[in-house]
C-alpha cells in the first residue's frame, strides 16, 4: 500500500510527455521534487534559502539549482545540489519521473524539475550557507484550495498564471508554485484511488 501511490505516480509521469524548454539566454537548472511517507500521509520536502545565496533570497523553494559542465545531466545537477543543500544521498532517491520545465520570472533560469521518493525518517546535513531550514508540507494541506491563491504575471511578453501557497504561515510562490501546482494536479486522482 504504501508503495502503491509511488508506483502508479512513476507510471503517469512515464506516460506523459514533458514539455522541454531550451533557451540561449537561460541558465539550465534542476531540482527534486521530494516526497515522502510520514504519519500515514505523503509529504513534500521543501528548503528556504538563505540570503546568502545569490538568486532567490529567502525563498521556499525545492532543493536544486544551476547545471555544472561535470553534472553531464541535468538529474545529476537535481542529485548534486540535493546532496549539498540537504545532505540528501544520490542513492538514498529514488526518481519517479519529471515534470516540464519551467521558466523562472525575474531570473534568467530554466528549471528541469524530477519527483523522488525519499526515505523517512531521514539524517539530513544542512548546509547553512545555502540552506535556512528544511520545510516539510503534507500534501493533503496543499490540496485544500483555501491555501493557494491565482493571479497573473507576464514572462516574456505573455501572460502566465502564478500561484501562491500558504501554510503555517508560509508562502511558495514563484517557479515553485507553479512546479508545485502541475505536481499537485498529477497526484491528486491518485491518492483520492488510495
Amino acid at each position: 500500500m504504501i508503495r502503491g501511490v509511488e508506483d502508479r505516480l512513476r507510471q503517469v509521469l512515464s506516460q506523459r510527455k514533458k514539455r522541454h524548454i531550451f533557451h540561449p539566454r537561460r541558465v539550465a537548472s534542476a531540482v527534486l521534487v521530494p516526497i515522502y511517507r510520514k504519519q500515514g500521509q505523503y509529504h513534500i520536502l521543501f528548503i528556504q534559502r538563505t540570503s546568502n545565496v545569490k538568486d532567490h533570497k529567502g525563498q521556499i523553494s525545492f532543493p536544486g539549482g544551476a547545471y555544472e559542465e561535470h553534472d553531464a545531466t541535468l538529474l545529476n545537477t537535481a542529485l548534486r545540489e540535493s546532496a549539498e543543500e540537504i545532505g540528501l544521498r544520490p542513492e538514498d532517491v529514488d526518481i519517479l519521473g519529471e515534470l516540464d520545465d519551467m521558466l523562472t520570472i525575474g531570473t534568467s533560469y530554466v528549471i528541469s524539475p524530477f519527483v523522488a521518493a525519499i526515505p523517512w525518517p531521514y539524517e539530513f546535513k544542512v548546509d547553512r550557507w545555502e540552506t535556512e531550514e528544511i520545510i516539510e508540507v503534507p500534501i493533503s494541506a496543499l490540496l485544500d484550495q483555501k491555501c493557494r491563491r491565482q493571479e497573473t504575471d507576464v514572462l516574456e511578453g505573455r501572460v502566465v498564471k502564478t500561484y501562491f501557497y500558504h501554510y503555517q504561515g508560509r508562502v511558495i510562490w514563484g517557479a515553485t508554485a507553479r512546479i508545485l501546482k502541475q505536481f499537485l494536479d498529477i497526484v491528486a486522482p491518485l491518492l483520492a484511488e488510495g
